[in-house]
């Protein structure tokens, strides 16, 4: 809930002024899409797992309100209401249908974060090109944008985190694993509430 709402000075601080009238319509625009698109990120994502699983995941829908909201920033003040919407919506349900894609290629994302932010950062930016294009944002160009960050992004992680691993490895031992972390590096347990099956 904190993101959400910290997301209205996000999104609506990107718009850099509030001086004149104009400008200060452009900011309630685009908080007030920033907060469409994440209720129906959330609102998607409730409607979708309830009808597969017959149940209400509180973390996936939050995590589609948090998709929405990733989703709605690329061009937060450039869409109308029912772009907004639609955007929101999609983002959530890539939510629902990316978390289980992610697990089944052994991609570790515990919380969703691929999911949310990767996966709706790259429909975020497809969707300026699609609902705001003009003769300076096209979808080609958004698409272009999306693999040169792409490549990038990945070429300097990949690269940093090999040399790094080289001095200082990251993985943590085998026992420390089903230990739990917390134990081996802080010495207690985060959540003793939780039983071990182990």
């Amino acid at each position: 809930m904190l993101l959400w709402i910290g997301w209205f000075g996000f999104n609506g601080g990107s718009v850099g002024s509030i001086a004149t009238k104009e400008a200060a319509d452009s900011v309630a625009l685009t908080i007030f899409n920033t907060n469409t698109a994440s209720l129906a990120g959330a609102l998607s994502v409730g409607i979708f797992i309830y009808l597969r699983y017959k149940l209400f995941d509180i973390t996936m829908i939050l995590n589609g309100a948090l998709g929405g909201l990733v989703a709605i920033t690329a061009g937060a003040d450039l869409f109308n209401t029912m772009d907004s919407l639609i955007i929101g919506t999609i983002g959530g349900t890539l939510v629902v249908i990316s978390v289980p894609l992610f697990d089944k290629v052994r991609i570790d994302d515990p919380v969703g974060a691929l999911s949310v932010h990767l996966v709706n950062g790259v429909w975020g930016t497809l969707a300026v090109g699609l609902f705001a294009s003009s003769e300076s944002v096209t979808l080609m160009n958004q698409i272009k944008g999306i693999a040169v960050i792409g490549v990038l992004v990945f070429t300097i992680s990949y690269s940093t985190i090999y040399v790094i691993n080289k001095f200082i490895v990251f993985r943590a031992e085998d026992d420390a694993q089903l230990e739990g972390i917390d134990v081996s590096e802080c010495g207690i347990e985060s959540y003793p509430e939780f039983r071990r099956t182990i």
